[in-house]
């Protein structure tokens, strides 16, 4: 694999970054901006949401948009003409909420101490609990199961997901020794890539835990995604991390930076 490549610079903290029409969008958490980059590196700032930190995206399979507003426990949706309106609240179910996946059949998974499932229509329902700082997740193809990246737990936790979205069999996918897994993506091999701010470093796995590749950079990668014509090219979102209370401040030392993968994107997101 070659060394990574600097695609955009001058951030604050790029996070929960999609591969969606061609494009890369991601949050800028600290700006309230969604942005969208093409692979040329050429960006816009997509819509802005109402909200601080955490806030992420996916998209329903009609295209809408779902924003994860973490603070108010809200998933807001992106409507035709660009406006936002409440999809669903969550605040009954918990008081912040991180992470966003839509599977295939529209079901929005959203993750903080619990997952919450929450059905194409707005309703909301808890579906797995004891999550330690659940950050990003995946669904693996067919809808079969859930991957749920859990910061403070050093692991990757997997569900099986039922007809009806509901989880069961929990199991460690992959313990993480030392590691602490952010935002994740599945590749055809079925392996997982996830960034880890700590160590500086976005690393691919195989379930049960043997690692297969490790990129090290010289900042916190906080989440990536495989995306481009071919699926193969690795985005990784990284900034250095001075705390949470220098989360908000004017250092703009976030970058998008691409590497070629071995094994193309597969599964949600």
């Amino acid at each position: 694999m070659t060394a990574p490549q600097v695609l955009l610079a001058g951030l604050a903290f790029g996070e929960s970054p999609r591969w969606h029409q061609g494009r890369l969008w991601f949050a800028n958490w600290g700006t309230q901006e969604i942005i969208a980059a093409d692979p040329g590196g050429a960006s816009e700032v997509v819509t802005r949401v109402p909200t601080t930190i955490p806030y992420s995206i996916d998209w329903l399979p009609d295209g809408r948009m779902l924003v994860v507003s973490g603070q108010e426990a809200l998933i807001l949706r992106r409507e035709p003409d660009g406006t936002l309106v409440t999809h669903a609240d969550l605040t009954g179910l918990g008081s912040v909420f991180n992470e966003i996946v839509v599977d295939g059949r529209g079901n929005a998974y959203v993750n903080g101490e619990i997952v919450v499932l929450v059905s194409p229509d707005g309703r909301a329902r808890q579906v797995a609990d004891g999550i330690s700082f659940g950050n990003g997740m995946a669904v693996t193809p067919g809808n079969s199961a859930l991957i749920v990246a859990e910061s403070h737990g050093n692991r990757l936790t997997s569900f099986d997901i039922a007809a009806d979205g509901r989880l069961s069999g929990r199991r460690v996918w992959a313990d993480l020794p030392g590691g602490y897994p952010d935002g994740i993506c599945l590749d055809a091999d079925h392996a997982v890539w996830y960034g880890d701010v700590p160590n500086k470093r976005c690393v691919r796995v195989r379930e049960g835990g043997a690692v297969l590749q490790t990129i090290g950079l010289d900042r916190g990668c906080f989440a990536c995604m495989l995306g481009g014509a071919d699926g193969r090219t690795l985005f990784m979102l990284a900034a250095e991390w001075r705390g949470m209370d220098h989360m908000t401040s004017e250092a703009r030392t976030g970058q998008v930076l691409t590497a070629r993968a071995p094994a193309p994107h597969i599964g949600w997101p």
